[in-house]
Formats: C-alpha cells, structure tokens, sequence
C-alpha cells in the first residue's frame, strides 16, 4: 500500500512540476533575451511573495519527486529494502528539501544578509 502511495505522490509532483517548469523556462528565456545580469534579476524577486510561492512550491516538488525516485532506482537496481531504503528516501528528500529552501529563501528575502 505504501508503494501505492509513494507512485501516486510522485505523479500528483510531477503534474505540478510540469506548470513550473515552464514557467521557470520561460522567466529563463525572457531574462537572457532582455540581458538582464545577476544584480537586475535578484532587483526584481527580492521581496516578492509570487516569486516565494512559485520557488516554494517548485523546491517542495522537486524534493518530495526526487526522493521517491531515488528509493525507486535503489530499490530496483539495487535489491535495497526495509529501513536503509526509506532512510535514503527521507535524507534525499530533507536534503533537497533544505538545499532548495535556503536557494528559494536567498532569491527571495535575504537581501542584505550575505546570503
């Protein structure tokens, strides 16, 4: 039941991937054809909660997809099971989690705090 339930969250991530990562591709392609540098881009997303939200969501996402991915590969490819693989699960997905949280956090509101 509980692989059951671990496909179906990584389906439901990555439907919710799939939006935001065009959009992410999209602010991409405008911010190169603009020439927009590093100081212009963190001018316009620092202080703005639609930028939190969006990169919030995304690294939320992409962190609970990856680790349930990864379990899959190790458990597949690998024969892991039982503890050492939900571990790997869940210290894949608080790494990710943290990595992309303090990113999110940097673009976002940490002007000023060396981040």
């Amino acid at each position: 039941m509980l692989t059951l339930r671990l496909y179906m969250l990584q389906r439901i991530t990555a439907m919710l991937m799939a939006p935001l990562v065009m959009g992410h591709l999209a602010v991409m392609i405008y911010a190169i054809q603009g020439g927009l540098d590093a100081a212009e881009i963190l001018g316009r997303t620092q202080g703005s909660i639609v930028w939190f939200l969006f990169y919030g969501t995304f690294v939320v996402a992409v962190a609970i997809h990856g680790a349930i991915g990864l379990r899959t590969i190790i458990h597949e490819w690998g024969g892991v099971r039982g503890a050492g693989l939900e571990a790997v699960m869940w210290v894949t997905g608080v790494i990710l989690l943290g990595l992309g949280a303090r990113a999110v956090w940097s673009v976002t509101f940490a002007a000023g705090l060396g981040a």
